[in-house]
């Protein structure tokens, strides 16, 4: 494998140029990077015939999974971090023994931004090479996709986005919060500490944005006592705003409640600021832009917004100044961490504890062992697997700094249960 040699300024600027919707971001090599967690020796590994019994690709030294993304197309400015992360796992993993003492190598797909294209590369990786577990997806729109090819061919999916919820499944550990864990928390925040009363909602024209502004809608009506000014969707990679932006500055909600995805972010946040809308007093609050799309957006047209997320770069523990550490001396200097690519950060983590409790590599016994897997060590603290196969994990609000960076200047107490199907929400 060739040395990384290019140096962080070549890497960020290759960045952004994806970010902008040209080329691909080169596959970089994977670095000796830091690890984590002390290297232990290797485990006397269990005989493979006890522990793969239904023909994966494991081997008495290897074990395959499949990294799932889009590299390529609108969304690659959101997912190049997801593959980055699950690269670092895997390393991280690789130096402390693997799992159940065989090394983790991956096969990796580019989805594309094309959902079809999700579900057939899905297939390969279950059927033709037979891996033991699949990292992948970003959208929602992805994850429809491949979950009947998950379900038909008994594969397990570690999926890292936020989501709608109103979703559960034997074959996928959602690592992302689902609505009430993001929307429901974020709008009670706003509510409560800005006064807002009228919303104007905005987003990418799929399942997620439009499932997500419904139940903020039923949240926004029946909860807080107040009123949507406007709804509007945009199709994946639209870059003119110009239209809603002016309906925005005749309505004057108290909030624009934005739910843009992808590459269509750099558009929106400078046509804002070209419109003269100052976020420092105009509240916007989305729950789609990490720091990997301020990357490309700007600090400077998105500072003072602030978005609803779980994880941000900034975050002030010891787990996490390890993996922003170890993140960077492998990616570059210049590369930022957003909530969706730490959630995929933690799928090979929490695969490789499910194995070991399970003592197989076969799905359906990780299905089973899955509840009760914590993670001590995740970068936003601590997580657990619940028995409907989300995560527990606490909501932050984070407001946009010129660095790109977000200050975080909320977060629940306590960690908040999953719950998937909300009552009154469906």
């Amino acid at each position: 494998m060739s040395s990384h040699n290019d140096g962080s300024d070549n890497f960020s600027s290759t960045r952004r140029r994806l970010l902008k919707g040209l080329a691909a971001l080169p596959a970089a090599p994977l670095l000796s990077s830091t690890a984590l967690f002390s290297t232990s020796a290797f485990a006397q590994a269990p005989a493979t015939s006890a522990i793969n019994t239904t023909g994966l690709a494991v081997t008495d030294t290897e074990v395959t999974v499949g990294i799932l993304h889009s590299v390529t197309g609108t969304m690659a400015i959101s997912e190049t971090g997801s593959v980055q992360a699950e690269k670092l796992a895997i390393e991280q993993i690789n130096a402390m023994g693997g799992v159940l003492g065989r090394k983790i190598k991956f096969i990796q797909e580019d989805g594309a931004s094309d959902w079809p294209t999700f579900a057939e590369k899905a297939k390969k990786l279950l059927v033709n090479d037979k891996v033991a577990a699949v990292m992948g997806c970003w959208t929602s729109a992805s994850r429809k996709a491949v979950l009947p090819v998950f379900e038909q061919y008994n594969g397990m999916l570690y999926y890292p986005t936020f989501y709608e919820g109103l979703e559960q499944s034997k074959n996928v550990i959602y690592t992302g919060q689902e609505a009430t864990q993001q929307i429901l928390a974020g709008l009670d925040w706003v509510n409560k500490t800005k006064g807002a009363k009228s919303f104007y909602l905005i987003g990418s024209d799929y399942i997620w944005p439009r499932t997500s502004m419904k139940i903020a809608r039923k949240h926004i009506e029946a909860h807080l006592g107040g009123k949507v000014s406007g709804e509007e969707y945009f199709p994946l990679g639209h870059t003119q705003f110009n239209s809603v932006i002016n309906k925005i500055k005749l309505t004057k909600p108290d909030v624009i409640y934005c739910a843009v995805v992808g590459g269509s972010n750099v558009a929106f946040y400078k046509q804002l600021k070209a419109a003269g809308i100052d976020l420092n007093k105009q509240t916007l609050l989305t729950i789609s832009v990490t720091e990997d799309e301020i990357d490309g957006i700007g600090g400077d047209n998105i500072a003072g917004a602030y978005s609803c997320m779980k994880y941000f770069q900034s975050l002030d523990n010891p787990n996490n100044k390890d993996f922003v550490a170890a993140f960077k001396k492998m990616w570059g200097e210049k590369t930022v961490i957003g909530d969706v690519t730490q959630a995929a950060y933690l799928g090979p983590w929490l695969w490789k504890m499910t194995v070991e409790k399970a003592g197989s590599f076969d799905v359906d016994k990780i299905a089973e062992a899955s509840a009760g897997i914590e993670f001590n060590k995740a970068p936003e603290g601590y997580v657990k697997i619940h028995p409907n196969h989300h995560l527990w994990s606490k909501t932050r609000v984070g407001q946009a700094q010129l660095d790109g960076q977000f200050k975080v200047v909320f977060e629940t107490p306590e960690l908040i249960e999953p719950d998937p199907f909300p009552k009154g929400y469906q």
